[in-house]
């Protein structure tokens, strides 16, 4: 079966070098079916079944830690530098299996290479050909609280344009999102994007420039159809653009301590800072030009953009008793029916949605820190049927902003015994028509000077139809179908007059 890799380069060659399904077969020896299922394929999931191919003996995923060993003992004294022997055991520590012989040999190749220290071949990129990405750590101040964030930073090659946007996190959903955002700014794709060997894009470093990319990061490199290039490891200048720019802006825009209300301010602050500069700064190949004009030049050359990619990772978790489940310290809750029950999570940089069955069952903003809870006091609205005591003290409705009609009407409700049940007969009634239609009925009843919850819904049944509502209320029959018997104060009234429920 083929792997993503094989899948990204199938479409890049049909989509992007405009090769037709014959032509990419008879290059890759392909069959031209298996050409077109690819072509076909959507990009919700990988192939289930990847074929394991080693490029390399036991030490090959072992090279890049066996060469920054060997990097940082040869600045020590040679009494304190490690011995291969030495060097092979700690190796073994580490989870190596493989013979010494490999290491042994691996040593004498290193020793043997020039020592060409400070010395590099400079690099030259075409408009619209690449860009390079890297995260920083900055300490900012959010709100009167210190905070350590992870700062993504994108720069395209050719134009030196940067983007530049904060996180709370260094995770995979927070690489989505900042691609995501930074296309968008840009309004187009490049062709390659040039990588370090990041654990949320690169699974494993193989030999040379051979890596085996995340999954999930190729389904994202895919869909925007870029080729995905990683540096060599410890090797910054390959990617010398980014890593100058992590420098300067944090100089520019992080010393001294930068403060913002909030996250979505600080980033706002830092990409008008970032522009400004760019509209400033003369571009250092181009001096005639600014770095804008340059940007707006390669604008015209970018691939056209894609829509968003769905940039998510997935937990399975199991819902508690109390309708919550648990991701990163923090709780979140779900619809009381799936209590107990195991649930998918889909989480986003700045929402969390819950799944269950196929459906969608949960939607909220995302909480970072420890310990917080998000509650949707809907989610628990079902167990208030059996148990609308709850309605008082219940922890998901303390901080319930409910329109202030309907916090007068339950308030005097609450007041009277069995008041719980009446509020939550209104609620329910609200799941149906809507908050809006509650609050409007509220606002009606509270016109008579004796509110009960029949009296509330039987404006919403009015609301449901308008034609009813020409009648006065106080000569109107009440359609006992729609108000609940045993909380109605007419009832008696009613049937006194002769008047039934079939009426």
């Amino acid at each position: 079966m083929l792997i993503m890799e094989s899948v990204l380069k199938i479409r890049r060659m049909h989509q992007v070098d405009g090769l037709s399904v014959s032509a990419i077969a008879r290059q890759l020896n392909l069959s031209r079916n298996t050409v077109r299922k690819y072509l076909r394929q959507t990009l919700s999931k990988p192939p289930a079944y990847r074929r394991e191919q080693p490029a390399k003996p036991k030490l090959g995923e072992f090279e890049a830690i066996l060469g920054d060993w060997l990097e940082a003992d040869s600045k020590l004294p040679k009494r304190l530098r490690r011995s291969a022997t030495r060097l092979h055991e700690d190796l073994q520590r580490q989870g190596y299996a493989g013979a010494y012989d490999s290491v042994q040999r691996f040593v004498k190749r290193w020793k043997a290479l020039p020592a060409l220290k400070g010395a590099y071949v400079p690099l030259a990129f075409n408009p619209a050909e690449a860009y390079q990405f890297d995260w920083s750590e900055e300490e900012v101040e959010l709100d009167g609280s210190v905070q350590r964030l992870k700062v993504a930073h994108f720069r395209l090659v050719y134009s030196r344009m940067p983007f530049v946007i904060a996180f709370p996190r260094e995770t995979q959903e927070m690489v989505f999102a900042a691609h995501d955002a930074a296309f968008a700014y840009w309004g187009g794709v490049t062709h390659r994007g040039i990588y370090d060997n990041l654990k949320t894009c690169v699974d494993a470093v193989l030999s040379g420039k051979e890596r085996r990319f995340n999954a999930r990061f190729l389904m994202l490199m895919s869909h925007y159809l870029i080729e995905p290039e990683a540096c060599t490891p410890a090797a910054g200048w390959e990617k010398g653009q980014v890593e100058k720019q992590v420098q300067d802006v944090r100089r520019r825009c992080f010393t001294p301590r930068r403060k913002a209300k909030d996250l979505c301010a600080l980033n706002q602050q830092l990409q008008a800072e970032v522009e400004q500069h760019a509209r400033q700064h003369p571009h250092p190949q181009q001096p005639e030009l600014t770095v804008w004009q340059t940007f707006e030049a390669e604008c015209q050359q970018l691939r056209p953009l894609a829509a968003p990619f769905n940039g998510y990772v997935e937990r399975e978790v199991r819902a508690d008793s109390t309708c919550l489940v648990r991701f990163d310290r923090n709780a979140y809750s779900v619809d009381s029916r799936y209590a107990n029950r195991h649930v998918t999570l889909r989480v986003f940089a700045d929402r969390l949605v819950v799944m269950a069955e196929g459906q969608q069952i949960a939607d909220h903003p995302r909480l970072f820190g420890r310990n917080k809870t998000q509650y949707n006091p809907w989610h628990y609205l079902a167990l208030l049927e059996r148990k609308p005591g709850a309605l008082r003290n219940g922890a998901p409705f303390q901080t319930w902003a409910l329109p202030e009609s309907v916090v007068r009407v339950q308030r005097l409700l609450l007041n009277r015994k069995g008041g719980d049940r009446d509020m939550v007969s209104l609620l329910l009634a609200a799941q149906q028509d809507g908050l809006d239609a509650l609050e409007a009925a509220c606002r009606k009843a509270l016109e008579n000077p004796s509110v009960t919850a029949a009296l509330v819904l039987n404006q919403l049944q009015r609301l449901r139809q308008p034609e009813v509502a020409t009648r006065a209320i106080d000569t109107q029959v009440i359609p006992l179908s729609v108000v609940p018997v045993a909380n109605c104060a007419r009832y008696d009234q009613l049937r006194k007059g002769g008047r039934h429920a079939d009426h």
